[in-house]
């Protein structure tokens, strides 16, 4: 589904954008950090204070209601021809525990150091399915 071209312009970024949507089709895009592996967008939550204490985060409502989801990543670059995206459409799933969501958070781990200080073992992790993807642009890597 990925190309070669597309698998390594996503390798190289590191913030996508997720956008879900409500019952109603309200969109919602938040940044965020991501790893992929096989036909899967990984993103895990973390534990920056981005939301009242007993809330569910909108993204993961928006899921729970309406599991279609768009997430875009994308490099701007004042040369306008090395300007580049990657849009993958797919449904979440919302994974809480289990040999996924374990592998998922080691694969986030190694992505990004970061992560490493937190604790996110009992933190969701959204799975995107990837369904479909659409790309413009220069993907090379040494864009």
């Amino acid at each position: 589904m990925l190309s070669d071209g597309e698998r390594r312009f996503l390798a190289q970024q590191r913030i996508a954008h997720l956008a879900t949507a409500d019952k109603r089709a309200v969109p919602h895009v938040v940044p965020v950090c991501f790893v992929i592996a096989d036909r899967t967008l990984y993103i895990t939550i973390d534990e920056k204070p981005k939301r009242r204490s007993g809330i569910a985060l909108k993204r993961l409502r928006n899921i729970a209601e309406n599991p279609a989801v768009a997430v875009v990543v994308d490099r701007y670059d004042e040369d306008w021809t090395l300007l580049a995206w990657v849009m993958l459409h797919g449904r979440a799933d919302i994974l809480e525990e289990g040999a996924e969501h374990a592998e998922a958070q080691a694969l986030l781990r190694s992505r990004y150091p970061q992560l490493g200080a937190m604790q996110i073992a009992s933190c969701p992790v959204i799975a995107v399915r990837i369904e479909r993807t659409t790309s413009w642009g220069d993907l090379s890597v040494a864009g």
